[in-house]
């Protein structure tokens, strides 16, 4: 692993890095392999971003316009002397490490830095390796460059010792030093000793109110009333039926249940002061096709009050929209309706006998077998739907359940995730040029999208970290032979996409994946979920 640092003018810089986004540990996962798709969505930064002993690099930044990058080895260098660090907590699970570096120590990286260049540089007059003097050396490569050099070194040595003694656990990608690098080598070179200041954010702790009240969760799930499987497989067979029929014009009677309508509608609102009158062009349309059957999917009282309608006939009559209406500015809304009836058709259907199966149904035999396939169906899609309307029921609670002090690292790590799947969606189903893709994955674009969404994505992080607790707090388990499976079936769905991907984070975040199915169903067995339906 590596840990960025940016030594920056004043302050950490963000770079934004919009790319498409690994899924959450909180994303149930169902009988179905884990797909690409799946991987454009939310996934919050997970604990196993720790630091660790590995590499890591600084960017050192001494002005606006130049810039310079040591790598550096977080294996603790033995320090003449020991430096001084004062920590600090902050909100936000955040660290800030002030860095006292004294003179003995400062001493011995300027030593390493003129024996290494020493080694590299090719002074004129002297043969290569042959000893210059130090003086001669420093006019040579410039005592800018030196100086520069040393304050790095010391950077490089120091670091990883202050970094030890930071207490609790530190995230990678988290670490920024604040301390201006032009101060620092101003100290340097006045003093010759060096303090700098380091911020970092601490893998937060997650707390329980109550402890441990995940394990008697009640739920109430409300189920739409359309999630019915009965319901939705009758309704499925009637679509089917009436796709096999013909429409004839009605030519000698009005409206009637079963028939269907190209209406013109437009709808104005009702005020007893005619000035304050205004048109709802949401609720206005011209040739609209209108099924007899759907009633239930329009306004309450618009198939009743157009019934009877003849071609060529406009009625008029107020409604009132309903307070559980989608669209939220029309709800409780009263309206008057004009509504035109342009043509009026019937339907001729056949007979729906087991002569209809297989049309009605590929391979279908009889009637019966065509309605139990059906049904077959629409009750797996009713089990998924009741258990995803569970799963989120149960994140909702959880998240009400926990306090965490999220690292900020995290919440903008996630919203670049969540904005990098939004920005694949859009292109997916719309083509931007250059110009457009370059606006929608600027900086700005990308702020304005944490800030207008801080409420969801901290929601959404406190569920996935609720997660993570409950998996290792109940000790629960992976297969390893369900985890290898899943792992070759999305990098083979990478692959197919010939999308670029990393295996290392593609396992990491696929078992994060099994983790919260795991979770999820631990919690289902164990809650006492109630269903009601709206």
């Amino acid at each position: 692993m590596e840990l960025c640092m940016s030594l920056v003018n004043g302050g950490s810089i963000s770079v934004v890095n919009v790319k498409p986004s690994l899924p959450s540990r909180s994303l149930p996962v169902r009988k179905n392999p884990i797909s690409l798709q799946s991987y454009t969505c939310l996934r919050p930064p997970s604990l196993s971003r720790q630091f660790q002993p590995s590499q890591f690099a600084v960017s050192a930044s001494p002005s606006s316009s130049s810039s310079s990058s040591t790598a550096l080895s977080s294996e603790k260098d033995q320090l003449p002397a020991d430096i001084v660090v004062t920590e600090t907590q902050e909100p936000n699970s955040r660290v800030k490490l002030s860095i006292q570096v004294p003179p003995e120590v400062c001493d011995d990286c300027y030593k390493r830095v003129i024996d290494e260049f020493m080694k590299q540089a090719k002074v004129p007059g002297f043969r290569p390796g042959k000893k210059v003097p130090e003086s001669i050396l420093v006019s040579h490569v410039g005592k800018k460059s030196v100086q520069k050099a040393a304050v790095e070194s010391i950077l490089r040595r120091t670091l990883p010792h202050a970094m030890s003694s930071v207490t609790g656990t530190p995230l990678r990608d988290s670490v920024r030093i604040v301390t201006r690098f032009s101060d620092m080598e101003q100290a340097y070179s006045s003093l010759n000793s060096l303090r700098y200041d380091v911020i970092v954010d601490i893998a937060p702790e997650v707390k329980w109110i109550p402890e441990n009240g995940y394990k008697n969760l009640k739920v109430v799930v409300e189920i739409d009333s359309d999630i019915n499987a009965q319901k939705a497989s009758e309704q499925e067979l009637r679509r089917r039926h009436k796709s096999l029929g013909s429409l004839r014009i009605v030519t000698d009677r009005g409206l009637q249940i079963g028939d269907l309508a190209v209406l013109d509608i437009s709808a104005t609102t009702i005020d007893q002061d005619e000035s304050n009158v205004k048109s709802i062009p949401s609720a206005e349309s011209k040739g609209y096709h209108f099924d007899t059957e759907d009633g239930d999917k329009v306004v309450p009282g618009f198939l009743n009050s157009i019934i009877g309608i003849q071609r060529g006939e406009t009625k008029s009559f107020p409604l009132v929209f309903p307070e559980s209406w989608t669209q939220e500015d029309l709800r409780g809304i009263h309206a008057q309706f004009n509504v035109e009836c342009k043509e009026l058709f019937y339907r001729d259907l056949p007979e729906l006998d087991d002569s209809l199966a297989e049309r009605l149904l590929p391979g279908g035999t009889s009637l019966k077998q065509v309605k139990e396939s059906l049904l077959q169906k629409f009750l797996e899609v009713e089990q998924t739907a009741r258990e995803q309307a569970a799963d989120n029921a149960i994140l909702d609670q959880l998240c009400k359940m926990v306090e965490v002090d999220i690292p900020q690292s995290f919440f903008e790590e996630q919203g670049r995730q969540l904005y990098g799947a939004r920005l694949l969606e859009i292109q997916a189903n719309i083509k931007l040029n250059e110009q457009q893709l370059a606006s929608l994955s600027s900086k700005k674009a990308v702020d304005e999208y944490l800030l207008n969404q801080k409420e969801n994505i901290t929601h959404m992080i406190k569920q996935s970290l609720a997660v993570g607790d409950i998996y290792k707090r109940e000790h629960l388990q992976l297969s390893t032979e369900e985890l290898v499976k899943e792992v070759e079936n999305s990098i083979a769905e990478f692959k197919r996409q010939k999308q670029d991907y990393d295996e290392e984070r593609v396992r990491g975040q696929v078992q994060e994946i099994l983790e919260g199915a795991k979770v999820l169903e631990w919690l289902r067995a164990h809650a006492e979920i109630q269903y009601i339906t709206r």
